[in-house]
C-alpha cells in the first residue's frame, strides 16, 4: 500500500520509480513473465544448491592445497564420477569459482574490508604455519613470497562467503517453487515481496568461517567480526555479478590500446543486467556453463513455453538466459525495495524526497541495462 506521494520525480526513467512507489517491480506484471521467473528460479535454486555445497567444500576441506584435483568431487571420489567429469557429465562448478572470483576482484563490502584487518591477518598466519607444518619446499615459498599464502587465505574465505551466500538464496528460491504451486504467488510484485521477505529475514545472518587445519579450527572470519549476510554478502554480490561483472573473452579486446574496456572498475557494466543473452552457447562465455547446469532442472511448464517459441529448443540457452535475465531483475528489485531509506507508505514529504533521490540513483545505474529490453520479451 503507497502513500499519496507530494513529490515527483523528473528523472528519465521516472516511469519504474512509480513503479516502485506503487508496489510494482522493475520486470512487468504478465502470467507468461511469471511463469518464466518462478520456473527458472526453480531450476537456479537447485542448482545453487550443487554450488553452495561444493563452494563450501573447497573452503573447509581444500585450505592451501595448491593443487586441487578433485575439488569438484566434495570428497566422492570413484571410478563412475571420474567418467563423468572427463565427459563433463557434471554441474560446471566453474563457474561458481568464476562468480567467486569476480566478487574477489572487485570487493566491497564489510567482508573485503575485514580480510584486510591485523585480525585476519593474525589469523590467517597462525593457519598457514599450522599447514606449512615441517614441509621445507613450502616455507621456502612462504618465505619468498610471503604474500601468496595469505592471498590465497582470503580467496579461501570467498569461497566460504559466496557458498553461505548461495545457500540462503537456494532456499529462498526453492521456498518460492513451493508457493507458487501452492498457489501463493500468482502475480510479479508477489515474486518480489517472497524474494525481499526472505533477504529481510536473513539480513543478520553471521557469515563465519573456521576450517579445520592438522586437527585444529581457525577462527578466520569469526562470529565477532560482525559479517551478516545482507550487507556483507548479498550486497557485494549484486554490485559484483549483477552490475559490474567482466567482460567476456572473445567480445571485445582486452588490448589496453583499443579501450573498449573501462580503466575503472567502478565503470564496469558487463553484470547480468546488462549481458546480451545472444552470445551464450559460445565459446569463452562463463554464463553458458550456468545455462547448461539449468537446462537438467527445467519444470515441465517452462519447457513447454520455449518449446512453443521460434526455434523451439535449438535455442534453449538463450532462452534460459532470459529468462533468468528476466529473474535478476526481480531480486534486483526486491534488494532495491528491502533497502529503501524509508517505508515506501510514508506520509513524511521529507522522507518521500529521500526515496525519491536514492531511487533516482539505481535507475542511473541501470539507463543501460537490459531493462528497457525485458520489458517487451
Amino acid at each position: 500500500m503507497s502513500a499519496p506521494i507530494n513529490v515527483k520525480s523528473s528523472h528519465p526513467l521516472a516511469e519504474y520509480i512509480d513503479r516502485f512507489l506503487n508496489g510494482q517491480a522493475l520486470l512487468p506484471n504478465s502470467p507468461t513473465n511469471v511463469q518464466e521467473v518462478v520456473g527458472i528460479l526453480d531450476s537456479y535454486g537447485v542448482v545453487l544448491d550443487a554450488y553452495s555445497k561444493n563452494l563450501i567444500y573447497i573452503a573447509d576441506h581444500q585450505f592451501l592445497v595448491f593443487f586441487p584435483f578433485f575439488k569438484y568431487f566434495n570428497g566422492e571420489i570413484s571410478p563412475q564420477k571420474l567418467l563423468k567429469h572427463w565427459w563433463n557429465d557434471r554441474i560446471n562448478y566453474e563457474y561458481a569459482e568464476y562468480c567467486m572470483k569476480g566478487m574477489f576482484w572487485h570487493g566491497g563490502g564489510g567482508l573485503d574490508a575485514y580480510l584486510d584487518t591485523p585480525a585476519f591477518a593474525t589469523q590467517a598466519r597462525k593457519a598457514i604455519e599450522a599447514r606449512l607444518g615441517a614441509n621445507i619446499v613450502l616455507r621456502l615459498l612462504d618465505q619468498a613470497f610471503p604474500d601468496f599464502m595469505v592471498e590465497h587465505v582470503r580467496q579461501m574465505a570467498y569461497y566460504s562467503g559466496l557458498g553461505q551466500f548461495w545457500r540462503v538464496m537456494s532456499d529462498m528460491f526453492l521456498g518460492l517453487r513451493d508457493a507458487y504451486a501452492a498457489g501463493k504467488i500468482q502475480s510479479i510484485p508477489d515474486v518480489v515481496d517472497f524474494i525481499k521477505a526472505g533477504l529481510v529475514q536473513d539480513a543478520g545472518r553471521p557469515i563465519t568461517y573456521a576450517p579445520w587445519v592438522r586437527g585444529k579450527r581457525y577462527d578466520l572470519l569469526p562470529q565477532t567480526a560482525g559479517l551478516t549476510f545482507l550487507m556483507d554478502t548479498a550486497v557485494p554480490y549484486v554490485e559484483a555479478i549483477f552490475f559490474r561483472g567482466t567482460p567476456f573473452p572473445g567480445t571485445v579486446s582486452y588490448n589496453a590500446q583499443a579501450f573498449q574496456i573501462p580503466s575503472e572498475q567502478s565503470q564496469f557494466q558487463y553484470g547480468a543486467l546488462y549481458a546480451d543473452p545472444l552470445p551464450i552457447g559460445g565459446s569463452g562465455i562463463p554464463p553458458t556453463q550456468l545455462m547448461q547446469d539449468m537446462r537438467h532442472f527445467l519444470p515441465d511448464y517452462l519447457q513447454e513455453i520455449y518449446q512453443s517459441r521460434g526455434r523451439g529448443l535449438e535455442n534453449v540457452r538463450v532462452q534460459i538466459c532470459q529468462s533468468f535475465q528476466k529473474s535478476m531483475f526481480c531480486v534486483t528489485s526486491a534488494a532495491i525495495l528491502g533497502l529503501a531509506p524509508h517505508p515506501l507508505d510514508t506520509q513524511d514529504e521529507a522522507e518521500q524526497r529521500a526515496n525519491i533521490k536514492y531511487f533516482e540513483g539505481w535507475m542511473s545505474r541501470l539507463a543501460t541495462s537490459r531493462l528497457p529490453v525485458v520489458q517487451s520479451t
